[in-house]
């Protein structure tokens, strides 16, 4: 059998980086062995729906270059949104019902709370909806055949919950976790259909994974306590259930507990692939407006909780896909370091091909020289590609304040000597390129007995500001000599010559 996986994210908001993991693990998951990859939108619990979500899935998904082989868009076993497969449900909630294996339940709110109080009260361990308490509530099992058929007829507001066996052993092997044993008498009947004909997520994961031929279900470790119901779920209908993994989780930058937008909120870093507006106008951040780099994002998401086995860091997604292994993937929860996924960001920025790079700085330049100097300058140094222009904001605007720390080192009397000087140097250089202006300089001042190496910080604070920065030759080229000598002359005016 062929291998084919799910992403089955639930359209309530933005797609928290911990989906996009799940995704991708998916995905590599399916192109290592050949299968496929699909996309199927859990959107049962209407009440939760929130307008635009499923787009944001999508094109997150799309900008990380993550594609489906079937998803809403098409495929052989649409609909893929679960709210459209409806009837679907019902018939299979019908089939649990004619074999024994679920019942109907007619319990009001207020009966079922009084119930529950009832448990509590008894001090009993596990208060709930099950193998025992159901013999006491208003059932199809209590009420009895024809009592049941009347109510129904008579559209009194019913559930259909499964009938979980009392002494069951569940075992099922986790492909990360290996066997998780549970005891069915820690499991209530769980609701399969609710009130208004929906199914709830368990009923609609299962029939819809095997509908469509899932053989592999990768999700969270949020849903390890649901697997013994699903297994359970599968033995009902006589199907054999796919293979899981649950996934460790994300955890917050100090390592304690699941990473959520608070955290990135506090910590000043994105949480989600793609910025996300709610109704509110409320804006939440995302890698892609940070400026990270997808293939940045794929390489950081891939390596948190899982490792090739080797000292490889940096894979393409092909190399992903070859790597790949879920005998690889951590039991434990991985620590999300913002710091590793700005190395990698820096990576991709070194190693982009620069025609690539300018054509990127060079929108809202319109200067494509300009900006092949300005990636030159700065390709090295920077993490996001939009600080190749804002951590040189002097190469655009003369500074109108000079670092005082500098100054006050700097700017002492043989500075004062040189700037002058190094004004004529600059004077007679027809070709006003790196090469050119370090020469004219590094021949030129020595004649005047100055060492150029003594200046070099002054001549930077007098032409930028600042006491530190990227190549200062390459800045005074991109600056122009009339630029750069108005610049001298006005640090000479204002820190004194």
């Amino acid at each position: 059998m062929s291998v084919r996986v799910r992403f089955a994210p639930s359209p309530t908001g933005p797609l928290h980086i911990g989906g996009v993991r799940t995704a991708l693990y998916n995905y590599l998951f399916a192109k290592k062995n050949g299968g496929d990859f699909i996309l199927r939108i859990e959107d049962t619990d209407q009440s939760r729906y929130v307008a635009g979500a499923e787009q944001y899935i999508i094109d997150s998904l799309a900008w990380l270059g993550l594609s489906f082989d079937e998803s809403p868009a098409g495929g052989p076993h649409a609909p893929y949104r679960q709210s459209e497969r409806k009837d679907i449900y019902s018939k299979y909630a019908q089939t649990l019902i004619d074999t024994g294996k679920a019942y109907y339940a007619f319990d009001s709110a207020e009966e079922l709370d009084a119930m529950r109080k009832e448990l509590e009260a008894a001090k009993v361990d596990n208060p709930s909806y099950n193998s025992v308490t159901r013999m006491k509530m208003k059932n199809s099992i209590t009420l009895g055949k024809e009592e049941t058929q009347r109510r129904i007829a008579n559209g009194d507001p019913h559930v259909v919950r499964l009938m979980v066996p009392l002494k069951e052993e569940i075992r099922f092997k986790d492909m990360i976790r290996d066997w998780v044993v549970v005891h069915s008498s820690t499991i209530d009947d769980k609701v399969l259909l609710k009130a208004d004909g929906m199914p709830t997520y368990h009923l609609a994961n299962i029939v819809d994974d095997h509908e469509m031929g899932i053989t592999h279900v990768i999700r969270g470790e949020e849903w390890l306590p649901s697997a013994p119901l699903h297994i359970l779920l599968y033995k009902a209908f006589g199907w054999q259930h796919p293979e899981f993994a649950h996934l460790p989780l994300l955890l917050k930058p100090e390592g304690n507990g699941k990473l959520s937008k608070r955290d990135g909120l506090l910590g000043d870093f994105p949480v989600f692939p793609v910025e996300w507006k709610d109704d509110s106008g409320e804006v939440s951040r995302g890698f892609k407006q940070d400026g990270y780099l997808p293939e940045a994002v794929l390489n950081f998401l891939a390596l948190l909780g899982w490792n090739p086995g080797t000292e490889q860091e940096i894979f393409s997604l092909e190399e992903l896909i070859n790597a790949f292994s879920i005998d690889r993937i951590n039991k434990s929860g991985a620590r999300f370091d913002i710091q590793k996924a700005q190395w990698f960001n820096q990576h991709y920025i070194k190693t982009m091909d620069d025609a690539t790079l300018v054509a990127e700085v060079n929108k809202g330049l319109d200067n494509e020289h300009l900006a092949s100097q300005l990636v030159k300058l700065m390709k090295e140094r920077v993490t996001f590609i939009k600080e190749i222009k804002t951590e040189v904001p002097y190469l655009f605007e003369a500074p109108s304040a000079y670092d005082e720390t500098v100054a006050a080192k700097k700017w002492d009397d043989l500075a004062k000597k040189a700037m002058p000087i190094i004004i004529e140097l600059l004077a007679g250089v027809d070709d006003f390129s790196t090469e050119n202006i370090h020469k004219a300089i590094w021949e030129g001042l020595p004649e005047q007995e100055i060492k150029p190496g003594k200046v070099m910080q002054a001549l930077r604070l007098a032409t930028t500001g600042a006491g530190n920065g990227p190549d200062l030759m390459l800045m005074l080229e991109i600056l122009g000599k009339e630029e750069v000598t108005a610049r001298i002359k006005k640090a000479l005016e204002v820190l004194g010559a």
